[in-house]
């Protein structure tokens, strides 16, 4: 057994998951908000392993989820230019918008849209179309907008000027304290997402607990990380200590990874930004600094972000904020399925309605 293996050990796991039984006396609700946790926690088979005093709730942590209604709308729009090439990564194609639109029916009304598996392959694309615009549809948290940045930079040095990047990245922070204030969110504890944390690091945390006073646990993805990340919770609820703690320090340094900071600081500035189901949130976005104003498709002409009504039937807000379970959702499974999506939460594979849908569990 390799170090890692031993972080799926099913003795261990046995172990932890017979201390947790006997420690989790007082019923709480824990939120986790990583698509990648939402998958780990349902397909380990954990969901349906935990005690009964702990409810397992499904937050805004798929960035396709989150993506707003009227950012969907705005890169379809885009899509309808003669001029544009649009280059995204392949989860948001079938992600709804207006009348049921994607960029796959996009694409086959003859849009030009090239999935692309790095932002730097976008750059390509606009070498190889001159005469186009080409944009980079740049979705995501804290984990990949270090890598769209460091693709801005090396479009300024290549003078690859018909490339540009529509920046709907959103930040995890400020999603925390959104939801920390809405009364009607009954959440007691976070574990919090892996990848964002190696970026950011800790601290950025700190207000969960010292403001909020609720415990939050930075862990990583195998069935002993969560294990042990729901122990500690239960562990600071007794003792009445609330702490952001690190237990991901294989990964997780202090600090995160400031170099990658660094070139995110440089490229983008935090902004207000629009989250389906959560609305506006204060600086929890990110645009495009005036130094690199060439690369931002936000500065086209006539690209804005227009009041967009919410996908008929759907209650992905809902269950992003934690007040729904997906098999609630009238359309779940009926209309909406992962072959006829009705919303992005059953769009992408870290949604937690597809989760649902694929791992069969009850919430």
């Amino acid at each position: 057994m390799n170090s890692f293996d031993a972080f799926k050990d099913p003795a261990l796991c046995r172990v932890l998951l017979a201390r947790l039984t006997a420690e989790a006396t007082e019923p709480f609700r824990f939120m986790e908000v990583c698509g990648t946790h939402t998958v780990a926690i349902f397909q380990s088979g954990l969901r349906s392993l935990l005690p009964g005093t702990i409810t397992h709730v499904t937050g805004p942590g798929c960035p396709v989820c989150v993506t707003h209604e009227s950012e969907v709308a705005a890169f379809l729009d885009l899509a309808g230019r003669d001029d544009v090439i649009l280059a995204t990564f392949g989860d948001l194609m079938r992600v709804p918008g207006p009348k049921g639109r994607n960029l796959k029916t996009a694409q086959a009304d003859g849009a030009r849209v090239e999935v692309v598996y790095s932002p730097v392959d976008a750059l390509t694309v606009a070498a190889a179309n001159p005469g186009q615009t080409v944009v980079f549809l740049g979705v995501g948290f804290e984990t990949t907008a270090p890598a769209v940045a460091a693709t801005i930079r090396l479009a300024r040095e290549r003078n690859l000027k018909n490339f540009r990047v529509l920046s709907f990245h959103k930040l995890v922070p400020p999603a925390l304290a959104a939801l920390l204030d809405d009364p009607d969110i009954n959440v007691d504890a976070f574990v919090l997402p892996g990848h964002v944390s190696a970026i950011i690091g800790a601290t950025p945390y700190r207000f969960v607990a010292e403001k909020y006073r609720v415990p939050a646990v930075i862990t990583g993805f195998e069935p002993v990380d969560i294990l042990s990340a729901l122990l500690d919770i239960v562990a600071m609820r007794r003792e009445g200590r609330p702490a952001v703690h690190n237990t991901y320090t294989r990964v997780v340094a202090e600090d995160g990874n400031p170099v990658a900071r660094a070139v995110m600081d440089e490229v983008f500035v935090p902004a207000d930004a629009l989250w389906r189901g959560l609305g506006k949130i204060s600086a929890s976005g990110l645009s495009i600094r005036d130094e690199f104003a060439d690369f931002d498709a936000m500065r086209l002409p006539g690209v804005e972000l227009r009041e967009t009504p919410v996908l008929a039937g759907c209650r992905c807000g809902e269950v992003l904020k934690g007040k729904m379970a997906p098999d609630q959702c009238p359309l779940f499974d009926k209309a909406c399925t992962p072959a006829t999506p009705v919303g992005p939460c059953m769009v992408s594979t870290e949604g937690g309605c597809a989760a649902y849908h694929k791992y069969r569990l009850e919430l």
